[in-house]
């Protein structure tokens, strides 16, 4: 089969197109015949070196969306419609960067029913799950509650828009454009602010109380402007990758956090896990969504399988909301 290959760090010059073995899966695995997969922030680091070294040669991919090929356990049918994220993907086994994956079966969701083309389903897996267990495990945010998304106009940060205010949350979006504030009310946010660095006292403007909850996908960069924008035993969840890797130097508890607030990490490896089964994943309902148009599709690009090394590129350059995907 066909797959991207790295060898060695570097710009998207260094993906490599190649044919590799197919590999058979084990009793508690799923074999995929990948059909889209979505461009993400992770798969761009590692190949850029900035995950680790690479010292040998790795298929880089966290997610993936197509059919059933072989599933040993059974509990899978051959040609059933699936997507899988994370367990393990790009760093302890391949990635999704070829016509075929092999993944940990509690890793794989079905999307039997689901019409939806490859590519718009390619949207939806990482972005939402991300979503899903930030919200709902890391925040634990109810419907009547408000949630800052710091960095939304990301692939990951209009799922949660979207996800949010589809579960009755109030949403704050921030975006360092305002030509994207239309794009934000379109994915549901409630109130949108323009970020030119520090947003705390435009929250506090809208919402003089502090918000329940935050989700900060831009990072570091921007973590102690964030927690500002909390009330009192509120919290906050760190999720995205967009200014850098998540690394604090001298992070002051006392006076860089609101009063008895929480600090998190969320990282998607934890999907499939026994702490986050995706059993109850709402992936295939959120494709059902899309499909009849419940809610909006986030998809702001494709690319055939030859023009991955224009898709990181784009990645990497462009500030346009929405998810970049890749179809087979």
């Amino acid at each position: 089969m066909k797959a991207y290959v790295v060898e060695r760090a570097g710009g998207p010059e260094v993906l490599e197109l190649r044919d590799v073995p197919s590999v058979a899966p084990k009793s508690d695995e799923v074999r995929i015949r990948v059909r889209a997969f979505g461009i993400n922030r992770g798969e761009i680091y590692l190949r850029a070196g900035k995950l680790g070294p690479i010292d040998a040669p790795r298929v880089p991919g966290i997610e993936a969306v197509g059919e059933v090929l072989d599933d040993p356990s059974g509990a899978f049918r051959f040609g059933e419609r699936v997507a899988t994220a994370m367990g393990g993907l790009q760093f302890t086994r391949a990635g999704s960067y070829a016509e075929e994956v092999t993944v940990l079966a509690s890793n794989v969701v079905s999307l039997e029913g689901t019409r939806l083309p490859w590519d718009q389903l390619a949207a939806l897996p990482q972005a939402y799950l991300t979503a899903w267990g930030a919200l709902h495990r890391s925040l634990q945010i109810e419907a009547g509650q408000t949630l800052l998304v710091r960095g939304a106009t990301s692939s990951v940060g209009l799922a949660a828009v979207t996800y949010a205010k589809a579960s009755g949350v109030r949403v704050f979006a921030s975006t360092r454009s305002k030509e994207h504030a239309e794009r934000l009310y379109g994915a549901g946010a409630d109130v949108v602010i323009v970020d030119k660095g520090a947003i705390a006292e435009q929250v506090r403007d809208a919402h003089p109380a502090g918000v329940d909850a935050a989700l900060e996908i831009v990072g570091a960069a921007t973590l102690r402007d964030t927690a500002k924008t909390l009330r009192p035993f509120g919290a906050i969840t760190v999720i995205g990758l967009l200014g850098g890797p998540p690394v604090f130097e001298q992070f002051n508890l006392i006076t860089d956090l609101a009063p008895a607030s929480r600090l998190s990490f969320f990282p998607s490896q934890l999907f499939g896990t026994d702490v986050l089964p995706l059993t109850n994943a709402p992936l295939k309902s959120l494709a059902l969504d899309v499909e009849n148009r419940r809610i909006p599709s986030h998809l702001a690009k494709v690319f055939a399988f030859d023009e991955v090394r224009e898709a990181h590129r784009m990645v990497e350059s462009s500030r346009e909301p929405g998810k970049i995907v890749v179809r087979l």
